[in-house]
């Protein structure tokens, strides 16, 4: 009887790992996050590693899919939500308190929102390369004043999130005076994208002088190109944030699993990852612990962010700023 009852036991046990190996967690997640080049595949490692799951990244626009399927979503965490799209994203009632205690956190400003957990940050910036440019713009006001030659390319606001933070960074920083600072600097923006990778493959190509990108921008070309010719332009008025999000959504059918992998994201495993993978500063990991790239770039003094209402309600006026601007 006890030999059956061990054996009956041991059969249990090795039972156990195989059933954990069923559980799958579903994370929708931009098509970049999941990309060879992204943090996702490493993310992917290091979590099944833990949970003894299995990982499914399902990749494409999060918001317009979660908004079509609404509560049929097969998706238990969404991730790589851009902030600017908080407001909107919430309003789909359909993501879960994360749960998470936000003490860990290290971003530059204070952050205590019950469902959506930053895990990654930058600062909007001006990149150039600092061989070829040598009359650098030291604030927004020097950039708009700068001579008529300077080539620049940005990303549109209404497709691109870069886009949109520019905008609303410029509102931020002119006031009622924007549309009149876009028709001044209309005649050094050569190009206008869809997105950030267009603009940023002009600026790699030598097509023009400054591209809208990121303050984190540099530290891909020093650390994966050993490039040091690549810097980001500090402005005095300061940098508009950008703040990248995760949420877990009340359908899922494996709340432990879910709010296993939310509590994933602010570990050091996670975070470790975020530098050299998604090229941004990580959202829970003290600046003594960034990789020494980061830790060597320059940092704005004062960060520009703005609360998801009143980024909402500055969104229309922002965008229509720019286009009367540009259209001059």
């Amino acid at each position: 009887m006890h030999h059956r009852l061990i054996a009956g036991l041991a059969l249990s046990l090795a039972a156990l790992p195989a059933i954990a190996q069923d559980k799958t967690l579903t994370v929708y997640a931009p098509d970049y996050f999941a990309s060879e080049w992204g943090p996702g595949p490493a993310i992917k490692q290091a979590f099944e590693a833990r949970c003894g799951c299995t990982l499914d990244y399902q990749t494409g626009d999060l918001l317009p899919r979660l908004l079509l399927e609404g509560e049929r979503t097969e998706a238990d965490v969404a991730i790589g939500f851009d902030s600017t799209e908080m407001k909107k994203a919430r309003e789909t009632g359909l993501f879960a308190p994360h749960g998470v205690d936000t003490a860990a956190l290290t971003l530059p400003i204070d952050w205590d929102d019950a469902v959506f957990l930053p895990f990654d940050w930058s600062y909007l910036a001006f990149v150039y390369d600092n061989e070829a440019l040598k009359d650098v713009p030291g604030s927004f006001a020097e950039l708009v004043a700068a001579p008529d030659d300077l080539r620049i390319a940005i990303q549109d606001p209404r497709s691109s999130v870069s886009g949109l933070s520019l905008v609303l960074w410029a509102e931020e920083v002119f006031g009622d005076e924007a549309e009149a600072k876009w028709a001044e600097l209309a005649p050094k923006i050569t190009t206008v994208t869809p997105g950030w990778s267009e603009a940023y493959g002009l600026f790699t190509e030598g097509e023009v002088d400054m591209v809208l990108s990121y303050t984190t921008s540099p530290a891909y070309h020093a650390i994966a190109e050993a490039d040091d010719t690549v810097s980001a332009a500090i402005f005095d008025e300061g940098h508009y944030m950008t703040i990248e999000l995760a949420a877990q959504l009340k359908g899922t059918d494996d709340a432990e699993l879910a709010q296993q992998f939310m509590d994933f994201v602010v570990s050091a495993d996670f975070q470790s990852l975020i530098p050299t993978s998604n090229w941004s500063y990580p959202a829970a990991l003290p600046e003594a612990e960034w990789p020494e790239g980061f830790r060597e770039l320059d940092m704005p003094e004062k960060a520009i962010w703005l609360p998801e209402d009143e980024a909402d309600a500055l969104r229309a006026p922002a965008i229509e700023a720019w286009r009367q601007g540009m259209s001059r």
